[in-house]
């Protein structure tokens, strides 16, 4: 682009000379470095207007280390105790794949904005098992079931804390940064029909369990590393971070509109809420571009 400008200005100044020279007398030639000053000037006045700009995409990988103190880990524990032949499992790990795409404002600091979607997690166990729960009689369970569902979409700030990447020459060393992101995430649960709940409005049980929705807000704070990989432009990141995400409003609701909560105390404190906070592990594909 610089190169295409100064031969531009190259002819502009040259032209503007022949035209001089048309319309009077032979000029003393004028020395060269008035020239140069001439074609830096304009080329100087070009390249600011075009201000260049760095984005990035990516995709990436994460592995969430869900804290252990959470509702559903209390809900399977009680649970398990009236299950006869299968067991529900605590929620430790989870594991999600996402988007990012961003833009740098200034060279050390870039926005993003991606959405991500959580594997699927829990359990799903084939068979024929025994539900003997206090509120009811024993019932004989097909297909135990208790599995969840997340997504969610995000934006963030990042900071370069050393070697930010550049419009030129984009990631060429070790890149450390550090930002937050906050984002809203929305959560389906699937769980066996006869698990106990609790009707909010007539506080009595509702009979067989729908799928248990909720959404959330989540604040994010990361540090991380990338590195460039120097092939295709491409760059190699790894972040550690803490992630706040809670559902705390999971329910269904019948036909009358009456929000039917998951209970294993069958009142309104023994409710289930998902808590899915925790420290997460990140690896990501980028690649830079500029334009």
């Amino acid at each position: 682009m610089r190169q295409f400008t100064r031969i531009f200005a190259l002819l502009m100044v040259g032209a503007a000379a022949v035209s001089a020279g048309t319309n009077s007398p032979a000029p003393t030639p004028a020395p060269q470095t008035k020239e140069q000053e001439m074609v830096s000037s304009f080329v100087n006045r070009v390249e600011k207007k075009h201000q260049k700009k760095l984005g990035f995409v990516s995709g990436y990988y994460t592995v969430d280390r869900i804290n252990k103190d959470n509702d559903y880990n209390k809900f399977a524990s009680y649970q398990n105790q009236y299950l006869g032949g299968g067991q529900l499992s605590a929620l430790n790990t989870a594991s999600a794949i996402g988007l990012n795409f961003g833009m740098h404002i200034n060279p050390k600091m870039a926005w993003n904005i991606g959405g991500e979607y959580w594997l699927k997690f829990g359990d799903n166990l084939p068979g024929t098992y025994t539900y003997d729960p206090p509120a009811s009689g024993a019932v004989a369970i097909t297909n135990l079931q208790s599995e969840i569902k997340v997504y969610g979409f995000n934006a963030g700030l990042t900071y370069y804390l050393l070697n930010p990447p550049t419009y030129t020459q984009q990631l060429t060393n070790v890149a450390v940064r550090t930002g937050f992101s906050a984002g809203f995430y929305s959560v389906s649960w699937d769980v066996f029909p006869q698990v106990e709940n609790l009707n909010l409005s007539t506080s009595a049980p509702a009979g067989a369990n729908t799928t248990y929705k909720g959404s959330a807000p989540s604040f994010s704070a990361h540090l991380g590393i990338d590195y460039p990989v120097k092939f295709g432009n491409l760059v190699l990141g790894f972040d550690g971070s803490y992630q706040y995400l809670n559902f705390t409003n999971v329910a269904w609701y019948n036909s009358q509109d009456q929000e039917v909560v998951a209970s294993y105390s069958g009142t309104s404190d023994g409710r289930v809420d998902l808590q899915l906070s925790g420290f997460r592990g990140r690896i990501e594909l980028k690649r830079y571009f500029g334009w």
